[in-house]
């Protein structure tokens, strides 16, 4: 067998190393990212996938799924950098609006980082593709929605995004106020339906069914997914086309956790790579 042959057989294998301790200035923080990284081809550079909530990449099993998803050329191989959160709580949310209880309030200062920060810091330490159009960002829950914001303010940087459980009953008024609204309060709804179309953004949306219980207008689907679907309906108001600007991925029994969350990701991956 000839020797390129039997490299071409061979498992692919991708090494994790770790940015430790970085000092943000716009978080106030150190920030550690964990990074899955194939084996560089010179002169070649990758497709990057930004991951919020970065600590949870191994019960994602994000290695063993990227390995396998390259190995089978279902994608090309990408280089993965995952974020781990500080206070969830107020860096993820929506940058222009603080939810009720003033959450969010760092929400701002994230997205300035992940833009200003680490993505030209990935870009000048790793050959990581340089367009748009080559960079993804996702994240689960909050991770989830405070992607889908980075996208919206930031085309420039992003144009596809990956939302596994969105939060995006995120809002500005408590749902139990006799005043509260969905057409109003939502406020990732409000900043899509008030917003300018972003040419080329591309969305993955995801839910499970058992993502929840609460129905709060009682209607008999649950509010994460009532609260995906109306953001569809927003995007598409907007001129997103669904199945190709847009895609939904409801998953029967789905809840709010890491292992709905990692048995979706191959789907996820294949969308925002697929050769």
């Amino acid at each position: 067998m000839p020797a390129t042959e039997e490299k071409s057989l061979l498992p692919i294998s991708y090494r994790e190393e770790k940015i430790e301790g970085v000092h943000s200035k716009l978080l106030n923080r150190d920030v550690d990212v964990n990074l899955l990284l194939p084996d560089f081809e010179e002169g070649r550079r990758y497709p990057l996938l930004l991951l919020n909530d970065g600590q949870d990449m191994s019960a994602l099993q994000l290695k063993e799924q990227v390995e396998n998803l390259v190995d089978e050329q279902a994608i090309e191989p990408i280089i993965v950098a995952g974020v781990v959160a500080g206070d969830r709580l107020q860096e993820y949310g929506v940058a222009n609006k603080k939810d009720y209880l003033k959450r969010g309030s760092r929400a701002k200062a994230y997205s300035q980082y992940i833009t200003t920060e680490l993505l030209p810091y990935l870009e000048y330490k790793y050959p990581v593709a340089l367009e748009a159009n080559q960079h993804v960002i996702a994240g689960c829950s909050m991770g989830g929605l405070s992607a889908v914001d980075i996208v919206w303010n930031h085309p420039k940087h992003f144009e596809k995004v990956g939302a596994f459980s969105g939060s995006f009953w995120w809002r500005r008024r408590d749902s139990r106020s006799p005043f509260y609204s969905d057409h109003r309060d939502r406020i990732m709804h409000h900043e899509i339906k008030h917003g300018k179309k972003k040419d080329n953004l591309k969305f993955w949306l995801q839910t499970g069914t058992r993502d929840e219980q609460s129905d709060r207008n009682k209607n008999g689907v649950i509010d994460s997914i009532d609260d995906t679907l109306d953001l569809i309906a927003e995007l598409t108001k907007k001129g997103y086309r669904p199945f190709h600007d847009i895609v939904y991925y409801e998953i029967e029994n789905g809840q709010h956790n890491i292992e709905t969350w990692a048995d979706a990701m191959p789907v996820f991956l294949k969308w925002a790579f697929g050769k």
